[in-house]
């Protein structure tokens, strides 16, 4: 076990942060956690950690207005942002960047303690297949899309902090409590909407990573400033995307997809519903996006030598994580 620490988690009434902290306090860390969302509306309102949570917006807060700690955070594990597939470009570049440069001015304010940047491996993405991508695979000029941009721009700002840093990719986080991987594909599915997407050779393979791995080599890597640099976090086991997906639809009792579409016709139908969207400033978001439909169609794939190196094998397969995840979200449908 790790030596206990003092841990400041941002974003933590979200999908990754909200489990990061039930984890790190159930290793005997103390934590306090903010959150966009009022406490009333996070887990943390039913325990006796309700006083160790704020509700604070980063990309509109006036530094003046952040609160006080009730110690000094031995580390901060950044998980706020925007990670939608879509919204408007400001949303990105305000709870992306400009969020990520308040907790780097709060950092330094706090005596630049270890600072654990979670990205995503996003800003490597390019259209097509992409295998065995590293740490030091091209970031940029071009990106898939302006949630991989602001990611990017939030990484070269926590390269300047003064103070130990490292930057977390992990690539598609899932598992009870998943908010943006698998409930868009479950929605459509609910509504009919999945097709099966035709056009390729061979299956679309793609890493992902379950919640739990995640947060455990988050707060291994809080807990090590020795470990600098860039750290692609996945589950090591890459999967045929379109047959996960697949069995998941079928475990939850859905009907699975009776039509096929190529995927030139839904790449270009999601570029168009993109693009509508955005000109005509609609609410929401659009049925499918460029973004979704390259998850489902193109291989991404990630050399684990460094995680698996330094931080260990991932705890729970990825068989084990869809378990869960279907156990958890069976009862909701």
């Amino acid at each position: 076990m790790t030596e206990r620490q003092k841990i400041l988690v941002t974003g933590a009434s979200g999908f990754v942060g909200g489990r990061l902290v039930e984890l790190a306090r159930e290793a005997g860390h103390e934590v306090f956690g903010l959150g966009r969302r009022p406490v009333a509306q996070t887990p943390f309102a039913a325990t006796d950690h309700a006083s160790d949570y704020a509700s604070v917006d980063l990309g509109r807060v006036d530094p003046a207005d952040l609160p006080t700690l009730p110690w000094q955070p031995d580390a901060v594990i950044h998980c706020a942002a925007r990670a939608t597939p879509y919204a408007p470009r400001k949303a990105y570049e305000r709870d992306n960047v400009a969020a990520t440069a308040t907790v780097l001015a709060w950092c330094a304010a706090l005596g630049s303690p270890r600072l654990v940047h979670v990205s995503s491996s996003s800003v490597l993405y390019r259209d097509g297949d992409q295998f065995d991508l590293t740490e030091d695979s091209p970031v940029g000029p071009a990106f898939a899309n302006d949630y991989a941009r602001t990611k990017a721009a939030s990484e070269d700002l926590v390269r300047e902090y003064a103070g130990s840093w490292t930057i977390a990719r992990p690539r598609a986080v899932f598992g009870p409590g998943d908010t943006v991987l698998f409930p868009r594909i479950i929605a459509a599915a609910e509504a009919g909407r999945v097709p099966r997407l035709t056009g390729r050779t061979e299956p679309a393979v793609g890493d992902l990573i379950y919640v739990d791995n995640l947060a455990h080599y988050l707060l291994d890597l809080a807990a090590r400033p020795e470990l600098g640099g860039v750290y692609h976090l996945t589950n090591a086991e890459p999967v045929e995307i379109q047959a996960l997906l697949l069995e998941v639809i079928d475990r939850l009792g859905l009907e699975p997809p009776s039509r096929d579409v190529s995927l030139t016709t839904a790449m270009r139908a999601a570029t168009v519903l993109e693009r509508v969207w955005r000109i005509l400033h609609l609410p929401g978001e659009p049925p499918i996006t460029p973004y979704g439909v390259g998850v489902l169609s193109w291989s991404k794939t990630f050399v684990p030598d460094r995680m698996l190196r330094d931080l260990g094998t991932p705890k729970v397969s990825v068989a084990e994580g869809v378990e869960a995840f279907v156990a958890w979200q069976k009862p909701r449908l």
